[in-house]
């Protein structure tokens, strides 16, 4: 409790909302609701000093909860699965999308000063279901002016606006719907970016420090394993798992990123003789590249592991070295059984022609050798592209890349129990991004910004009780 007032997080998952909160105040939230038994144990273990609640948000009376004490900050980041464009055309659940409604309750029988509420940006269309539990197309967005009208009618003052994580120094560009509600006759400040892309002229100035790069979050240490070598061969390498052979439609989208962001890049990124890009495993269909460049912030992360870094291993080319020239014609290359392919795809800038009846311009069925694959020509040396890694992101990674402090704990729960990788990954895609809450706390309550965060420590039995930074 801060100046005798609540801070409440409502939805509060793994805690991604109340570790902004925190970043911001210097403290953990007083409340905490959330129906997720292991949700809240992940919380619990990052914010022992907070009161959990693990309820349906309807089950929790705010009266009671906050027992008198007036409330600051309300928080809410009601599922936006059922709002999402990324559930498509599944079934929606209206009671579920009608968890929103819960704000209104706080607002009516606590009044906290400031309410904040996040979502996808679909939750503006919030409406009725028709039979089929779709949404009824022509009432898009009714229930949602309601919803603000209520709030309205509460005495709140209610602003909205989207907003980028990496605007304000998360290295994801992840995109989300921000409310804010007050009843205190206090502004409603929506905090200006602090981070640009780095060639935008208020970065060359200085007026905005650049984009944190996905990059600075990966740990390069670990190992990528080749994509042509078996799940055995990888095992005994490397002493972990990795699926082998690789589908398909994932060889199409590595090559179509080697492609693009190895042999067509004019200023590729290089750590440690590899050209590292991510690609994305979404059940698409389509021709474009379905990846990104790591030197920029992370796409949008889900409740899934979709993302793989690819690293293209390269070395400085020379023409008497071992192996062939592969600027030879085409056929001194693939006469050999075994080494054809991948060679032809990266030869298209040299070539541009057919082989053997496949267009060497379609990546898709040319990722079947490791031999000499080609050529990428790196400020005027040539390097030679002698193999392809890849590896899914590391959990720790993830997290990382949502912007969440890395003393944070993941693998385990306030009871010492271990949490399964999947878990882990699906906490993530859940999380806000701390960085959006901090920034709005501290534009809107200055007040309750008095100190610093403190990092979390675990207690190791092998250091004789001794505190070390988690």
């Amino acid at each position: 409790m801060i100046h005798s007032e609540l801070i409440v997080d409502n939805f509060a998952g793994g805690g991604g909302a109340s570790t902004g909160i925190e970043l911001a105040t210097g403290y953990s939230v007083d409340i905490a609701i959330n129906h997720d038994p292991e949700a809240i144990k992940m919380h619990m273990a990052n914010h022992p000093n907070t009161k959990h609640y693990c309820e349906n948000v309807w089950a929790v009376d705010p009266v009671k909860a906050c027992k008198g004490h007036p409330v600051a900050l309300a928080w809410f980041s009601p599922d936006c699965k059922h709002f999402s464009k990324a559930k498509g055309g599944k079934p929606k659940d209206k009671n579920i999308r009608g968890l929103a409604w819960v704000a209104c309750r706080w607002a009516g029988l606590v009044r906290p000063r400031v309410i904040m509420l996040e979502n996808v940006e679909e939750f503006q269309q919030w409406g009725p279901l028709n039979r089929r539990h779709h949404p009824i197309k022509k009432k898009k967005g009714q229930t949602y002016r309601k919803f603000i009208k209520q709030l309205w009618e509460l005495g709140y003052t209610v602003q909205t606006k989207e907003l980028i994580a990496a605007d304000y120094g998360a290295p994801t560009m992840r995109k989300r719907f921000f409310l804010i509600a007050r009843c205190d006759g206090g502004p409603i400040i929506w905090p200006e970016p602090t981070h640009g892309p780095v060639d935008s002229e208020a970065v060359k100035t200085g007026l905005l420090k650049p984009y944190v790069g996905a990059y600075t979050q990966f740990d390069f240490s670990l190992p990528c394993p080749s994509i042509f070598d078996t799940s055995e061969e990888i095992k005994e390498k490397y002493g972990i798992r990795a699926v082998r052979p690789l589908a398909k439609k994932t060889m199409d989208r590595i090559g179509r990123g080697l492609k693009k962001f190895v042999i067509d890049e004019d200023d590729p990124f290089i750590v440690d003789g590899k050209i590292p890009f991510l690609i994305q495993y979404h059940s698409y269909a389509g021709n474009d590249v379905r990846g990104q460049k790591i030197t920029g912030p992370l796409m949008t992360l889900d409740g899934s592991n979709r993302y793989g870094l690819v690293c293209a291993f390269i070395s400085k080319f020379y023409k008497s070295g071992t192996g062939q020239d592969v600027r030879e014609p085409l056929h001194t290359i693939t006469t050999s059984p075994g080494h054809f392919g991948l060679v032809m795809a990266y030869l298209i800038k040299y070539y541009g022609s057919e082989a053997g009846g496949q267009d060497i311009r379609e990546p898709l069925d040319t990722l079947t050798s490791r031999d000499r694959f080609g050529l990428v020509e790196v400020y005027g040396d040539r390097y030679q592209i002698y193999d392809i890694g890849l590896r899914m992101l590391e959990p720790r990674e993830q997290y990382n890349c949502q912007g969440v402090p890395d003393d944070y704990i993941i693998d385990h729960d306030c009871d010492g129990k271990a949490i399964s990788r999947s878990e882990q990954v699906k906490k993530c895609g859940n999380m806000v991004c701390p960085q959006i809450p901090a920034a709005l706390v501290k534009a809107n309550l200055p007040e309750l910004c008095v100190a610093e965060r403190t990092p979390n420590m675990r207690i190791q039995a092998e250091q004789t009780g001794q505190l070390r930074f988690a």
